[in-house]
């Protein structure tokens, strides 16, 4: 996030720098500022295995 060279060895919150980069990092990835490429998701078709209603 910072930029700053690390330590790896002995640092708790590798591959970051600090508790607060890492943080950072995952509100990123949690409000889609970050995202992986690749085909968008058409809900239509997924298929929902929790349906809640039930046949007589």
């Amino acid at each position: 996030m910072c930029s700053k060279d690390v330590e790896y060895t002995g640092n708790p919150f590798r591959p970051f720098c600090s508790e607060r980069c890492k943080l950072t990092d995952l509100g990123k990835w949690a409000s889609d500022e970050y995202r992986i490429a690749g085909s968008p998701i058409n809900n239509d078709d997924s298929v929902d295995n929790n349906d809640d209603t039930e046949e007589d």
